[in-house]
C-alpha cells in the first residue's frame, strides 16, 4: 500500500512539472574544462542523481542524459516509455585534483538501492535501472572491485547494479539539465513523494 501510494505521488508530480517533450531538440554536449575528466552513472531519476553528484566537492557539473541504449538521439518519451533501451543517467564533469574516480564510485553507492533489478524506489523499469559505466580499464578494475568488496562485506546478498562498458551518452533535453535549480518546490515534492531519501537511509543508515 504504501508503495502504491508513493508511486502515485510521483505520478501526480510528474504530471504537474509537465514533462511531455517539448519542441526543443536535447541539450548541446557540454564543454569539458582543461584538466577535467568524465564519469557516467545511473542512479534512476537523472533530476536526483544529477543533484546528488553537484554536491559532492570536486564535481565541477553533472548533465543528465540516456545511455547503454539502442536507438539514436532519443527522446525522453521514448526512453521514459521503456522502448529504447536506455536507462537515465548522468555524466559526471570533475577535477581528479579535487576528487578521485573511487571517491566518485563510493558517493554513487550511497545515491542508490543496489538491491533492485530495473527500478529506483518508486520508478519502475529497465529506464531507471542502475549502472556504473566506464571508459578505460583503470575505471572497470575500481567500478568492479568497489562492488565486491560490498557484497565481502556482507551488507547486500546481491547487487543488481550493471557494471559494463560506457556507450554513447546522450544529452537530455534542456528543460532536465539541473531541474532540481530550476523547479526547486516541484523536485522537492518528487523526491519526498518517491521515497527516495526515506529508503537510503534503510539501505545505508543515517550519513
Amino acid at each position: 500500500m504504501r508503495q502504491s501510494i508513493l508511486i502515485a505521488a510521483a505520478g501526480l508530480v510528474l504530471a504537474w512539472a509537465g514533462l511531455t517533450r517539448p519542441p526543443e531538440a536535447a541539450a548541446a554536449p557540454a564543454a569539458t574544462p582543461p584538466g577535467s575528466a568524465t564519469a557516467i552513472f545511473a542512479g534512476g531519476c537523472f533530476w536526483c542523481t544529477e543533484s546528488d553528484f553537484e554536491k559532492l566537492p570536486g564535481v565541477i557539473a553533472a548533465e543528465s542524459g540516456y545511455t547503454a541504449g539502442k536507438t539514436v538521439n532519443p527522446a525522453y518519451k521514448e526512453v521514459s516509455a521503456g522502448g529504447t533501451g536506455h536507462t537515465e543517467a548522468v555524466r559526471v564533469t570533475y577535477d581528479p585534483k579535487l576528487v578521485s574516480y573511487p571517491k566518485l564510485v563510493e558517493h554513487f553507492w550511497r545515491t542508490i538501492d543496489p538491491t533492485v533489478k530495473d527500478r529506483q524506489f518508486c520508478d519502475v523499469g529497465s529506464q531507471y535501472r542502475s549502472g556504473i559505466y566506464w571508459q578505460n580499464e583503470s575505471e572497470r578494475a575500481t567500478a568492479e572491485a568497489s562492488r565486491d568488496a560490498l557484497l565481502k562485506s556482507g551488507r547486500f546478498k546481491s547487487i543488481h547494479t550493471e557494471i559494463i562498458a560506457a556507450t554513447q551518452f546522450w544529452p537530455a533535453e534542456d528543460y532536465h539539465q539541473d531541474y532540481y535549480k530550476k523547479n526547486p518546490i516541484r523536485y522537492q515534492y518528487y523526491r519526498t513523494g518517491c521515497g527516495r531519501d526515506a529508503r537510503l537511509r534503510e539501505v545505508w543508515g543515517e550519513k
